[in-house]
């Protein structure tokens, strides 16, 4: 497939990116500063920047089968990336007649009432603006969506090993989630589904394969 990953330069972006280029599929990825970006086969970088219009954006794409949305300013431009970007990408998504679009988000981003805990008050702000993505893409669009709620995020390597969902707990690799990733457009049972994910010990089909 052609699939478009904006926040290609990211964490869990780069590593998102090479998976899909395993798998064979002809990659896209959309970065504000693609000159960033780690050269890799079948992977072709884009020059993408959120703070653009719909129109804009809108031409840079063509033969697109699936978005990824990833892209995230850890902290310093929420308004502007982590919420209204997603939604211009969805409103692109549906203007171009692109279906399929997958969303990384945080755990318990549409559960306000959780936020509270002392454990989640360093990622208000954020949970805030992924609320409003969230919502708006499974409440405003017509979308094929599957939105992935990875808790805490650390570096290491995959384990292909996850738990989702209420057997979730409290971190992922990086690599762990980058793989899932790739492999929820290989599971229809994602499809129109908000999966919370971390580390654990089933392996990631057979724990998408559940749902």
């Amino acid at each position: 497939m052609n699939i478009l990953v904006i926040g290609a330069n990211g964490r869990v972006g780069q590593n998102l990116i090479e998976n899909l280029s395993n798998q064979n599929h002809d990659v896209i990825a959309g970065s504000r500063h693609p000159e960033q970006l780690v050269t890799l086969k079948k992977v072709k970088s884009l020059q993408f920047d959120l703070h653009d219009d719909v129109d804009v954006l809108s031409k840079k794409l063509q033969d697109i089968d699936v978005i990824y949305f990833v892209a995230g300013s850890r902290g310093k431009d929420l308004l502007q990336t982590d919420a209204f970007g997603a939604v211009k990408v969805m409103m692109i998504a549906e203007k171009l007649g692109i279906s399929r679009f997958v969303m990384l988000s945080s755990s318990y981003s549409l559960e306000p009432e959780k936020w509270q805990s002392p454990d989640m008050q360093a990622l208000l702000d954020y949970n805030i603006a992924k609320f409003f993505a969230d919502n708006y893409l499974i409440n405003q669009t017509n979308l094929d969506y599957t939105i992935l709620q990875a808790t805490a995020l650390i570096d290491g390597p995959a384990t292909g090993n996850i738990a989702i969902n209420e057997a979730s707990e409290s971190q992922n690799t990086i690599g762990n989630v980058a793989m899932v990733l790739a492999a929820i457009i290989n599971h229809e049972s994602t499809s129109k589904k908000v999966i919370r994910m971390s580390d654990g010990g089933t392996s990631i089909d057979a724990a998408l394969s559940s749902l």
